[in-house]
């Protein structure tokens, strides 16, 4: 019993983070394509599914905790996707940030040609996806893709920061839409965050260590045990 009920606890987890990564996506493209529908698509469709799922989810993993006292790597998993979970959520949260925002743009003269923004929204998502395929296929190698890529979301938040204050210095009537595009970009690195706590996890379930506050260096194989 307590196999079909972690199976069903996996399903809901891989469909939630399909759906957190279609919205961070669906909320770029709203700024990129200037289509409104995109972002009311997240906000009104998506986000009240997401709040739903995850509440489904932190239901039944109450639920398999109670009643079947699972041990060892069995309750790691568990803990990996209650924590997961959470984050995933606070994607969601992040892609409607991102959503709102570029509503907010659509009607407003572009600042300049978006280079940065479209690469942070493709490495975020991509690292939303990964930190799942991490999980499902117990890869340790692509948890550990997912962490290094965090860093090159950072890089990016930055330069897009420093590029925009350099318009608004030099025409500050593109202030108010050169702001709204460095939070969109904040959201972005948060969403990579995020996909770093869940990459995380993933390494905690698969080998038992917990490296949120160690060394930095990479989990090997040789680190696995059950």
């Amino acid at each position: 019993m307590i196999r079909q009920s972690l199976e069903e606890l996996q399903r809901l987890f891989a469909e939630q983070a399909a759906r957190v990564e279609k919205m961070v996506n669906l909320s770029v493209e709203t700024l990129i394509e200037r289509q409104e529908k995109l972002a009311y698509k997240v906000i009104n469709e998506f986000e009240p599914q997401c709040n739903k799922t995850e509440m489904i989810i932190e239901s039944k993993t109450a639920e398999i905790l109670a009643l079947y006292c699972p041990k060892a790597r069995e309750m790691r998993r568990i803990i990996a996707i209650i924590k997961a979970n959470s984050s995933m959520e606070r994607i969601g949260d992040q892609a409607v940030n991102i959503a709102q925002s570029a509503l907010s743009l659509i009607s407003a003269k572009p600042v300049k040609p978006l280079i940065d923004i479209p690469r942070m929204a493709k490495i975020s998502s991509e690292m939303v996806r990964h930190s799942l395929e991490a999980f499902l296929q117990e890869n340790l190698e692509l948890a550990n893709e997912v962490l290094e890529q965090d860093n090159l979301v950072d890089k990016l938040e930055e330069q897009v920061a420093r590029e925009l204050i350099t318009y608004m210095i030099e025409d500050p009537r593109k202030i108010e839409s050169a702001m709204k595009l460095i939070l969109i970009s904040r959201n972005l690195e948060r969403v990579a965050d995020l996909a770093t706590n869940i990459a995380e996890d993933d390494i905690y379930y698969i080998t038992g260590q917990d490296i949120r506050h160690p060394s930095d260096r990479p989990v090997e194989s040789e680190d696995y045990y059950e």
